[in-house]
Order: C-alpha cells, then sequence, then structure tokens
C-alpha cells in the first residue's frame, strides 16, 4: 500500500515483541518468489538472498526403499524470523509506522482509521468479536501433529516414513538455512497413544521422535518449541472458512480469514497474496465497501483450488493405510497426485496404473516425431 501510494498513513501493530514468532522456517513456491518480484522488487530481492533453494524430493519409506525425484518442482525454504524481520524492515523504510508488544482487541480503538486490516491469525479476536457476522467454521482434522526444528540440513525436500507397532508416524523435512530445518511429525491418533506421546513431556517426546527418524536425522537433534511448562505442544490442524472477510472497514487476511492444510505449503502464499490482491482493488475502485466486496469476491474464487487441494492433501495422509503397503514408486507417485480429486474414490494400484498408461500414451507423439525426423 505505501509503495503504490506513499501519502498513505499506515501502522503495523503486533501483539508480540520484535523478533519474537513461533517456528522454524516457511517453505514457498516459484509462483511466490516471481510474485514477489512483482510486487517489491527491493524485498523480494533479499527474500531470494536469504532462502535456500530445492529441485528434488526424497521419500523414505520405512525398512523398504528410498525413492528420488530429481529436477522436480523447485522449492524455497527461509527462515520466519529472517522473512518477518526483512518485511518489517522494508516497511519502515517505506515510512510505514511498526509498534511491537501492541494489541488490537476491538476496532473501537482505531476509530480514526479509513480501514482495519485483521491479519492475527486463525484465533482473530476481531473477527470473533463479529463471529456472527463472518460466520467461521472450523474443521478439525483427524491427525497429532508437531512443528518442530532440527540441526540437520536436508538438502532436498524430505518426506519419511517409519513403521511401528502402533502403526505408521511420518514427517516432512526441509531445509531453511544454513544450519536449519523444519520437519514436521506427523500420525494417526491410534499411534500417537500408542506410543505414548499424548502423556509425555516434550523432552522425552522429542528423545522418542529422534530415535524413531534416526536413518534421515543423522544424529542430529530435534529442537521443540520450548514452552513454560515443558509441555509437548501436539495439535490437531484447524481448517478455517468464513462467510465473508470483511465488515464496514474491517477486513480480514491470512488465516484469520482462510487456513490450508500445512501439507500443501501455501498458508504464507496466500496471506502474502491476500494482501496484493486487497491492494489492487483499493486502488481500482473510488468506494471503500465497492472496493473490499471486490477483494472478498475475487479473492475468494481464486483460492478455492488451493483449498480444495490442502482438503484432499490432508485427507491424503489421513488415510495413509490405502496407500503405504504399495510398492514405494507407486506410494510415492500417488504421494505427489494427493491433490487429485479422483484419488479417493479409486483404486490407489488402479489409479497409478491409468496414469502410468496416459504418461506413456502422451510419449508416443515425441517418438513418432523423433523417428519420422531420423527416416528424413
Amino acid at each position: 500500500m505505501k509503495r503504490v501510494n506513499p501519502s498513505h498513513d499506515i501502522t503495523v501493530y503486533e501483539r508480540d515483541p520484535a523478533g519474537s514468532t513461533y517456528g522454524w522456517g516457511v517453505t514457498y513456491w516459484d509462483e511466490l518468489r516471481q510474485s514477489l518480484h512483482l510486487a517489491d522488487p527491493e524485498s523480494a530481492q533479499v527474500i531470494s538472498e536469504s532462502s535456500v533453494r530445492w529441485d528434488s524430493w526424497i521419500a523414505h519409506v520405512h525398512h523398504r526403499a528410498t525413492v528420488t525425484v530429481t529436477h522436480g518442482e523447485v522449492g524455497f525454504g527461509i527462515g520466519r524470523h529472517r522473512l518477518l524481520d526483512i518485511l518489517a524492515e522494508r516497511a519502515r523504510s517505506l515510512g510505514v509506522r511498526v509498534e511491537y508488544e501492541h494489541e488490537i482487541t476491538h476496532e473501537d480503538e482505531l476509530a480514526d482509521a479509513d480501514l482495519v486490516v485483521a491479519g492475527d491469525g486463525i484465533n482473530s479476536v476481531l473477527r470473533e468479536r463479529h463471529s456472527g457476522h463472518f460466520g467461521p467454521e472450523v474443521t478439525v482434522g483427524r491427525n497429532a501433529y508437531m512443528w518442530l526444528g532440527t540441526t540437520k540440513v536436508f538438502d532436498s525436500f524430505t518426506f519419511a516414513f517409519v513403521e511401528t507397532e502402533h502403526g505408521w508416524i511420518w514427517c516432512y523435512g526441509y531445509g531453511f538455512s544454513e544450519d536449519h530445518s523444519t520437519c514436521v511429525i506427523e500420525c494417526s491418533p491410534e499411534t500417537w497413544r500408542g506410543l505414548g506421546l499424548h502423556q509425555t513431556n516434550e523432552a522425552d517426546s522429542l528423545a522418542l521422535l529422534e530415535k524413531l527418524f534416526a536413518d534421515i536425522l543423522g544424529g542430529h537433534p530435534l529442537l521443540g518449541r520450548g514452552l513454560a511448562d515443558g509441555s509437548a505442544h501436539w495439535l490437531n490442524f484447524r481448517t478455517l472458512t468464513n462467510r465473508t472477510w470483511y465488515r464496514g472497514n474491517l477486513v480480514l487476511l491470512g488465516d484469520a480469514a482462510h487456513t490450508t492444510h500445512y501439507s500443501i505449503g501455501a498458508g504464507t502464499a496466500l496471506a502474502l497474496g491476500d494482501a496484493a490482491h486487497l491492494v489492487h482493488t483499493l486502488h481500482g475502485e473510488t468506494r471503500l465497501e465497492s472496493a473490499l466486496a471486490r477483494y472478498d469476491r475475487e479473492r475468494r474464487a481464486e483460492i478455492r483450488a488451493s483449498q480444495r487441494a490442502a482438503r484432499y492433501s490432508a485427507q491424503w495422509y489421513e488415510n495413509l493405510p490405502r496407500y503405504i503397503d504399495l510398492p514405494p514408486e507407486q506410494m510415492f507417485a500417488l504421494l505427489c497426485e494427493r491433490h487429485s480429486r479422483v484419488l479417493p474414490y479409486m483404486s490407489p494400484r488402479l489409479y497409478y496404473q491409468i496414469g502410468h498408461m496416459v504418461e506413456r500414451i502422451s510419449l508416443l507423439p515425441i517418438f513418432r516425431r523423433r523417428r519420422d525426423s531420423k527416416a528424413t
């Protein structure tokens, strides 16, 4: 907003202290990198320079095989602290005021503001004050997960599936700096309880998880959240939707408006996309209400595909027993197809066979062209 029109008077109120955030690394894809360069080349350049890059994927299936896909989709990781520092510094350099340790609990505290943007997360206080208007609905996922860090630096985006006597447990690992990676652990509630993770503190949970994932950690420790009471921070993912994203001069953005399962790595990209679209509509309409209505309508339509993909991705992991007994190459192929609307309703083996057949057929014109060229 400030970059498009420097005359705007903008203040960001952050409830936490400067440099305080939970989470290890943020993952994003090339589409967001390009969008950031279009929106603000200066900060985008610093973000790119501070990110690690990968273009290969590895899946370890315990006691079975390791499947590697090279030259896949390009992904990036950046430390959450580093990303927030870059954005805050850029905002201040453009003349935006950033006030830390200042929580806004009611929009009346900003009675003189033309617009209040609530980016205060899934537990948004500003949204909940008007829940009857916004109509939030939350669906709680079945699996338990914990967001961890590690000093093991993953060169590729890594999946690891480990079988225990109580069922399967798995992780997603990706690097975000020269010396740290994110490691998200997930399992079914039956496995979670069977391993005793529902009643262990963080230290004991990490010790058990380090043993289970010793093959991919290579002796490196897992790093937790370090809560004051020493408890393990296990969660069930909450998918949030709202009936509308605005009320008067109050508008929702990011996780306050919508959430998408972490397994597609889109949360940060969608939040930044919300911001860019909001700026576009605010400067494209003469009336605030028209701009917010347009933002609500257009942006909601834009993210529908991502929401659907996240829903099917979460369901894929919740139904892991359907796929885990397949040959590792087939299982990994279907892992990459977890966004499919058809896969949940079709035999996994049949789905793989059809996909493999279609892939082979799609190559026939290439073979024909090469053959004809050689004959000529």
